[in-house]
């Protein structure tokens, strides 16, 4: 009777922990670890230590079979600090167990016994670990994913929300100083106030609707390209001091891919967002794109005072908005810089695939 006492040991253990009341299936499974490294155990002292009370050979394989199947459970749900020690102590129950049985064998036969043994131990670990693994797996990519979304929506909150505002602050600021002088102009400046909020409520609801997950119909309005780069230029002109001038070839604006199209109206936005956050001085911003063989480059030039470069390089530092871009850009095979340009001014460059349409005589 002694030969079944870790069959039945195994039996009643693997029932008490299953039939746990209030516990999850996970909790239940992952909660077979010390039980089975008991049985396991029990094992080896009923072959080793009690050779005669293991000499039953069918209840050692119904123990065998037992123990195999806690080795699949417990490679799949167990924590990793109990994995590690029930696991080997297991499979090595399961691989010793003929032993005491063919005493008379030589050294290589008993190696040769115990590793036939292991293989069936292998395989139930085997079976446990890929689901673990695969459930890994899963669970890191949708931390990615989860990751990604995020940066995404931290990009479009400082790319458009961002740009947005700051021009309502600056119409704001305008309204004040002509509203007691030139009620007209501050009309214009509410209208203007009005559009850039419009627009920033169109970038949130973009964003909320990311949030909402998959499962709500995605917005239907495309992200802005460079097609809506002259209407961005001429509301940052009529926002504020600084005149802004584009120059965008058509067949620029027609051979555009829309996801490089898409990172060089961000470029633009973030450029001028820069200019009136930390160059309010400056009274004159160029948007240049010239098209090459293989590339399209972008320049955004201003004309601030030296006096305003250092605390632009200040107000610079640590920004996710330059990185962000930056990143996007090299993502695409392209490059993004940007510093001091001429006598206190500041360039921003961004070098971007593009394939364009060769232009016409």
């Amino acid at each position: 009777m002694l030969g079944a006492l870790p069959l039945v040991a195994a039996v009643v253990m693997v029932v008490w922990v299953v039939a746990r009341p209030r516990d999850t299936v996970r909790q239940r499974m992952g909660g077979l670890a010390r039980p089975g490294m008991f049985c396991a155990v029990l094992s080896l002292v009923t072959s080793f230590a009690l050779p005669t009370a293991g000499s039953g050979g069918g209840w050692k394989l119904a123990e065998v079979a037992v123990l195999l199947v806690l080795l699949g459970v417990v490679s799949r749900w167990s924590p990793l600090r109990e994995l590690v020690v029930a696991v080997p102590l297991t499979a090595l129950a399961v691989g010793l167990w003929p032993l005491p049985l063919v005493a008379g064998e030589s050294f290589p036969e008993a190696v040769g016994i115990a590793t036939f043994w292991l293989l069936p131990a292998v395989a139930a670990v085997g079976a446990g670990a890929y689901p673990r693994r695969q459930e890994r797996r899963r669970r890191s990519a949708v931390a990615e994913a989860r990751s990604a979304q995020r940066l995404q929506l931290s990009r479009d909150l400082h790319d458009f929300v961002a740009h947005d505002v700051s021009g309502i602050v600056v119409q704001a600021q305008a309204a004040r100083f002509v509203a007691t002088t030139d009620p007209s102009q501050a009309v214009l400046a509410l209208e203007r106030i009005e559009r850039a909020g419009l627009n920033a409520l169109a970038a949130m609801d973009r964003t909320v609707q990311m949030l909402h997950g998959p499962e709500v119909a995605p917005a239907t309005d495309p992200l802005p390209g460079v097609s809506q780069l002259p209407s961005l230029i001429e509301d940052f002109t009529s926002a504020g001091a600084a005149e802004a001038h584009l120059d965008l070839p058509p067949r620029v604006s027609a051979g555009l891919s829309r996801e490089v199209g898409s990172v060089a109206y961000r470029i633009v936005v973030e450029a001028l967002t820069n200019v009136r956050r930390h160059a309010p001085d400056a009274s004159r911003v160029t948007v240049a794109f010239t098209p090459t063989a293989t590339a399209m480059e972008l320049r955004v030039t201003d004309d601030g005072k030296a006096r305003s470069a250092p605390a632009r390089r200040r107000a610079s530092r640590g920004g996710l908005g330059l990185p962000a871009l930056a990143e996007h850009a090299q993502a695409l095979g392209g490059t993004l810089s940007a510093g001091p340009h001429g006598d206190g001014g500041w360039q921003l460059t961004a070098v971007l695939p593009a394939t364009l349409p060769e232009e016409t005589p």
